[in-house]
């Protein structure tokens, strides 16, 4: 890929994380997670969180800026607004635009270990169909909202979401050893590339995030830089082996203080629960930046904040760990990830 001064950038549309609305003191000031990875006028988004259409259009962008759509992983805090974003996107869609490509994971095969803590085994939901993949959670979103769609493609003549947006598995390669309960994270997983064109590479890997699998965390390549973007994960090599000297590492960072004091004292078998899943499926701030130095980042940017309203104090208290620059980025941030200017700020 020659470069044409592409300006390779991220805006962080929205930085919070976890399934919820956050109260209280800064209540509303993050967006569910959400990251348009920018290169010249095209748009890779890489989840789609609480807010995301209304952050892609305050950002200056639009679903027709769009070349794909990546979701790290299926946890509705990740992908709560695909079906606004492909919905309401229609009104902003030139008819000539080439299909937008969603990818993301693919059905897992198996529903997750109950909980060691379940004194009764939990029912699952929708035993017929209980872990759709991208394409499937797609089609059955679409279908949802067909009293929608139909009014207006028959009667207002509208487009079809099915002709703009087009919704693809993740497909994991053969021989990895993966499966979603007894290795949901090969060791030595070799990244392999699941989308290009003529801007952009975009490679992924598998990462810990369990019970949730498989979970992938996104590596994108331009002429001027590139961006790794961690997904949500526990301290991972497979990680470290993607973002090796990338230009910008996005790594999710959670305040295990906090989560031992909302669920510490309440004692029952849901809080511990959650407890648990916290600390096998989640980093800390200081665990990010221990990432970062072993990938030899140069920039390291903490997003999918968790909680969503933890003081800017508790993340920059780390600051002086890490040797690179060390951000955290506000909803709507924009952060360089281009080598080339990089090197001339340097060189001057």
């Amino acid at each position: 890929m020659a470069s044409t001064n592409l300006n390779p950038h991220v805006v962080t549309l929205g930085t919070a994380g976890g399934p919820r609305w956050w109260t209280g003191e800064h209540a509303g000031e993050r967006a569910g997670i959400s990251t348009a990875v920018v290169v010249g006028d095209s748009v890779y988004l890489v989840d789609a969180g609480t807010g995301v259409g209304n952050q892609l259009m305050k950002a200056g962008y639009s679903p027709a800026n769009l070349r794909g759509i990546f979701l790290t992983h299926l946890h509705s805090d990740h992908s709560i607004d695909l079906a606004s974003l492909a919905i309401f996107g229609l009104f902003t869609l030139p008819s000539d635009k080439e299909p937008i490509t969603i990818l993301g994971p693919g059905e897992r095969g198996a529903l997750p270990p109950v909980s060691p803590r379940a004194s009764v085994p939990p029912q699952a939901l929708y035993p017929q169909n209980p872990t759709p993949g991208t394409a499937s959670m797609f089609d059955h979103l679409m279908q949802a909202y067909a009293t929608d769609l139909n009014d207006r493609v028959i009667n207002a003549l509208r487009p079809s979401p099915l002709d703009h947006f087009s919704a693809q598995d993740i497909q994991i390669p053969a021989g990895t050893g993966y499966h979603p309960n007894e290795n949901p994270t090969p060791e030595a997983f070799k990244p392999f590339v699941i989308y290009q064109d003529e801007l952009a590479t975009v490679s992924a890997t598998l990462v810990k995030h369990p019970p949730i699998a498989p979970a992938f965390a996104f590596r994108f390549d331009t002429a001027e830089g590139s961006v790794t973007i961690s997904g949500d994960t526990s301290p991972c090599q497979n990680l470290v082996t993607l973002a090796r000297d990338t230009d910008l590492l996005l790594h999710e960072a959670i305040d295990f203080e906090w989560v031992q004091r909302t669920y510490g004292p309440i004692g029952t078998l849901e809080s511990q629960a959650s407890m648990d899943h916290h600390r096998r499926a989640h980093t800390s701030a200081e665990q990010a930046i221990e990432i970062a130095a072993q990938a030899g980042a140069r920039t390291l940017a903490l997003h999918h904040l968790v909680p969503g309203t933890t003081p800017l104090s508790v993340w920059h208290s780390h600051a002086g760990k890490f040797s690179g620059t060390y951000l955290v980025p506000d909803d709507l941030d924009k952060i360089s990830f281009s080598r080339i200017h990089s090197e001339m700020a340097a060189s001057r």
